[in-house]
């Protein structure tokens, strides 16, 4: 049976984007349903899929599995290639998918995923400044020890796809990730991070707070997105 893979606008987010570029980068296969981003707050709309009323949801048959984190967990049970086979580069890459799960709060606070668009930063928080820095360590730690060109070796895996948003939000805010810059370089260029650019800059449809919060976070130097 082929899993159902429940995200939403390609633009905005970050959580759907996990799954479902780890999927398609492993050629595991899916059906792709798409339940757009229509107010603020989603909650009562996506609970007919989903029992926290948030994305992304996987569908296998009659099993729902929830969280970017349950998800991924769920398919490492059931398919190779999920998380490194290198002892050491797997106990690195768990490691950073929980900190990325957990942490970085001023990251997606004040640099929210929004893939279309250009933007100058303003001001940055203490915060924010140590979790840029944070990346840049832990990006370099992973390139350094296990070779690249992904963070945990030669194949792209969980890691990679639990990072794939930020790397998104260092192009959209031209945040400084030094030497790093080469697995963002290469992360935005994988077909499968193509595949989902290309179908947020195709999305004319906008969501009124999450471009609010562009403003809040500086001013807008560039727009690709279709209708702009």
């Amino acid at each position: 049976m082929t899993y159902t893979l429940i995200t939403a606008n390609r633009n905005y987010s970050s959580w759907s984007l996990r799954p479902w570029v780890l999927m398609s980068a492993l050629g595991i296969a899916f059906e792709d349903e798409l339940e757009p981003f229509t107010m603020p707050v989603n909650y009562d709309a996506f609970r007919s899929f989903s029992p926290t009323g948030q994305v992304p949801a996987l569908l296998d048959g009659e099993r729902t599995i929830w969280d970017s984190l349950g998800i991924v967990l769920y398919l490492a049970d059931r398919h190779p290639g999920v998380w490194p086979a290198d002892e050491d580069a797997r106990a690195f890459a768990q490691s950073a998918v929980c900190e990325m799960h957990a942490g970085f709060p001023a990251l997606r606070a004040t640099c929210t995923m929004n893939v279309g668009v250009r933007v100058k930063l303003g001001a940055m928080s203490g915060q924010l400044v140590r979790e840029i820095f944070r990346l840049r360590e832990l990006f370099e730690d992973g390139l350094d020890r296990f070779g690249g060109p992904w963070l945990a070796g030669p194949q792209f895996t969980a890691i990679d796809a639990f990072y794939a948003p930020v790397a998104f939000r260092i192009r959209t805010y031209g945040l400084d990730v030094g030497r790093a810059q080469a697995w963002v370089e290469a992360m935005l260029a994988h077909p499968a991070m193509r595949q989902w650019e290309a179908e947020a800059l195709a999305d004319t449809w906008r969501e009124e707070s999450h471009e609010a919060e562009l403003l809040d976070a500086g001013s807008v130097v560039a727009d690709y997105r279709a209708g702009a």
